[in-house]
């Protein structure tokens, strides 16, 4: 993308925003950014991998859905691997967007609610080009812990294996937000759990798609009370 074009998108973003909101979102993603790195430095994060086969350190053509409470330690662990996230155009989701492109992620701006379609089109060619698209499943409103069938289509489409994982917090601080949003507190254990990989044939029907919907559900489920369960002990 030519640097106007890249310079014109940021702008029209801005626009949506008044000056006072401009102003916080730049306050809060510099503060939220240096949180993020300050204490992810100093996690202790352990791998735990259903699938013994796959290799973090070489992922590609992945579509990996995650729970929206953790996606503070998500964001430091998988910093700087490419990958993109569908990220709300609210409020929210613009400190949010801001904070991840800081660590080395692609914001992609869209939601369930507004901008989906677009936003589907682009990790569609991510995914198709050998990319990784992540998503926090039951953002950007909720509710929690209910799965949303992006990823099913874009698996359909693409060819790309779903691959949910969670991250688990040893003792975190959690806010009273919808999504009971963890903080890590320093120094403590965190543990990715990372599921097994989940296909959708390219000519699967609304019964199939629904039966892949209802395993990733359980895939998601299973992760996350596999990573609290460990790192409680």
């Amino acid at each position: 993308m030519e640097e106007s074009e890249a310079s014109g998108a940021v702008d029209v973003r801005a626009r949506e925003f008044t000056l006072r909101q401009r102003m916080a979102l730049f306050l809060i993603s510099w503060v939220g950014y240096l949180t993020v790195r300050v204490i992810g430095s100093t996690l202790r994060y352990r791998v735990s991998l259903e699938d013994p086969a796959i290799d973090l350190s070489d992922l590609h053509k992945l579509i990996c859905p995650f729970w929206h409470r953790c996606v503070l330690p998500s964001t430091y662990f998988f910093r700087n691997r490419g990958f993109a996230v569908m990220t709300s155009r609210s409020f929210d989701g613009e400190y949010i967007a801001r904070i991840i492109e800081r660590f080395g992620f692609k914001a992609v701006r869209g939601s369930s609610s507004r901008g989906g379609a677009s936003a589907l089109l682009q990790l569609h060619d991510i995914a198709n080009n050998g990319g990784i698209a992540a998503f926090t499943i039951d953002g950007p409103r909720g509710p929690r812990y209910v799965a949303k069938p992006g990823p099913i289509l874009l698996a359909k489409n693409t060819g790309a294996a779903i691959l949910p994982f969670y991250v688990g917090l040893e003792n975190p601080w959690v806010l009273k937000s919808w999504d009971a949003l963890m903080i890590p507190k320093p120094f403590s254990r965190a543990l990715i759990r990372v599921g097994k990989k989940i296909y959708v044939p390219q000519n699967a029907n609304e019964d199939v798609m629904g039966e892949k919907l209802a395993e990733m559900q359980r895939e998601l489920e299973e992760v996350k009370d596999f990573a609290e369960a460990e790192v409680a002990n």
